[in-house]
């Protein structure tokens, strides 16, 4: 979704179509409210789909019953919807999702892959453990814009430089300090 000039119900869905239309490609549309102060409905997202381009979602809106309902409103077509939330990627699953388009999995990535096949092998249990032991560093993640936490905790693990773009700035001391005791818990970096 663009941000900053807030557009319309139907001002996304002639984007997204423009879009669409220029590639020949698949695409997945992204909402993410957080950032661009608008929510694509569901309705819109169901029109969006009936392009043979478009062929998903990635949701940051935390509706968690936004696949349920996507579900029942696209039937014409398999519609893939990925988890945009970290925190919340095991009950979107639960609620019919796909999978995730993860920041944590940039520090774990073999942990997030992990839980998402225990998922699907219908190991709820050890997903879920893998889910609870996830919980301090996804928190950690979001305490600041992204990508600030992610850069300074893919930096502790020795993954790239923590070097951000103006306006961004390095994380705060404190998150530095949550980000740190997050890698230790799940023995993370050194």
């Amino acid at each position: 979704v663009p941000y900053y000039n807030k557009p319309t119900q139907d001002g996304l869905f002639q984007h997204f179509t423009k879009i669409a239309d220029s590639v020949d490609l698949p695409i997945f549309i992204y909402n993410i409210p957080g950032r661009s102060v608008i929510d694509m409905s569901n309705e819109t997202i169901a029109k969006l789909s009936l392009h043979p381009n478009i062929i998903g979602i990635k949701d940051a809106s935390n509706d968690l019953s936004r696949p349920l309902e996507l579900k029942k409103l696209i039937t014409h077509k398999y519609f893939f919807q990925l988890s945009g939330e970290d925190g919340t990627q095991l009950s979107f699953l639960a609620n019919g999702g796909d999978g995730v388009i993860s920041v944590t999995a940039n520090i774990t990535p073999g942990l997030i892959s992990q839980m998402h096949s225990l998922w699907f092998e219908k190991k709820y249990r050890e997903a879920m453990d893998i889910n609870n032991k996830l919980t301090n560093l996804n928190r950690a993640m979001f305490l600041e814009s992204n990508p600030i936490p992610v850069k300074y905790a893919a930096s502790k693990i020795g993954l790239c430089d923590n070097e951000l773009r103006l306006p961004l700035t390095e994380a705060s001391e404190n998150t530095e300090v949550i980000i740190n005791e997050a890698l230790e818990k799940l023995q993370i970096g050194g």
